[in-house]
């Protein structure tokens, strides 16, 4: 029986998971097993839930995260198709505990699916989001076609250049993403170094980080709303790029036109 049995928030938020997992598949934005998902968990781990045996032997985080104790995480396996994730999640993911050591984890529910690759830079970031103090659980990686173009461009990832062009291009941008996209260089997927760079990115208020040819990391409240952020900067970058297609340099939204909608709605400046 599954561990969702009986559960209906923990379904309901693996549920968001699957979900979004289909949209990723949909869009293009993730080709064989590209992309991961990761939701902290923790406050649906009932004391019967806690109490369960693993179904694993722990195993190694690669470092010790002392926020992440006793902590419930949904992870995608490794090399698991995003487009199965969506019809079966626990068949293509699991559950895992981080054992009090804070150094290790275990796998305790559906099936032994090893977690992705990348968990140690996924739960060094959620560790980080628990030290701040923040209420986002959920880190979505994925690679948004437009926005991984722009990065092949030396001009676009200069700090906060892309941002500017992107909030200028539709209104909702700035809305919806108020603090822009983060610029981390290329460096090897799945590092330590690109792990340390993320944090660094998010540490300086950024929600969505864009790694040089490679794809987006998103963190949010919920799996949902990283998906919204990404999909909200693609489209902008989509409407930039339609422009050029069209022979043009697109005007974009003035500097006073930002700074109007930024009173407006109460955005972060």
């Amino acid at each position: 029986m599954s561990i969702l049995h009986k559960r209906p928030l923990l379904k309901a938020e693996i549920d968001k998971v699957a979900e979004v997992a289909g949209y990723l598949w949909q869009k293009g934005w993730a080709e064989r097993n590209g992309g991961n998902i990761t939701v902290n968990v923790t406050e649906w781990a009932d004391a019967a839930m806690q109490a369960l045996p693993a179904i694993s032997e722990p195993r190694p985080i690669g470092k010790t995260l002392p926020h992440l104790k006793g902590c419930w995480f949904y992870c995608k396996g490794t090399g698991k198709r995003m487009r199965d994730l969506a019809r079966d999640p626990m068949g293509n993911g699991s559950l895992i505990r981080i054992t009090p050591d804070c150094a290790h984890y275990e796998i305790v529910a559906d099936a032994p699916v090893a977690p992705t690759s990348e968990l140690p830079s996924h739960l060094a970031v959620h560790d980080y989001l628990l030290a701040k103090g923040s209420t986002y659980r959920a880190s979505l990686h994925t690679h948004p076609i437009e926005l991984v173009a722009l990065t092949h461009s030396r001009k676009w990832l200069e700090k906060d250049a892309a941002t500017r062009m992107l909030w200028s291009m539709i209104p909702e941008t700035k809305a919806f993403c108020p603090r822009g996209l983060g610029m981390v260089p290329y460096m090897l997927p799945s590092s330590v170094d690109l792990a340390d760079a993320t944090i660094k990115a998010i540490d300086e208020d950024y929600d969505v980080v864009m790694w040089e040819k490679h794809g987006v990391f998103a963190v949010d409240v919920s799996v949902m709303d990283a998906f919204d952020q990404v999909d909200v900067l693609n489209k902008a970058a989509q409407i930039y790029i339609a422009a050029k297609n069209m022979g043009f340099e697109p005007e974009g939204m003035s500097d006073a036109q930002l700074k109007e909608m930024t009173a407006a709605f109460g955005l972060p400046k």
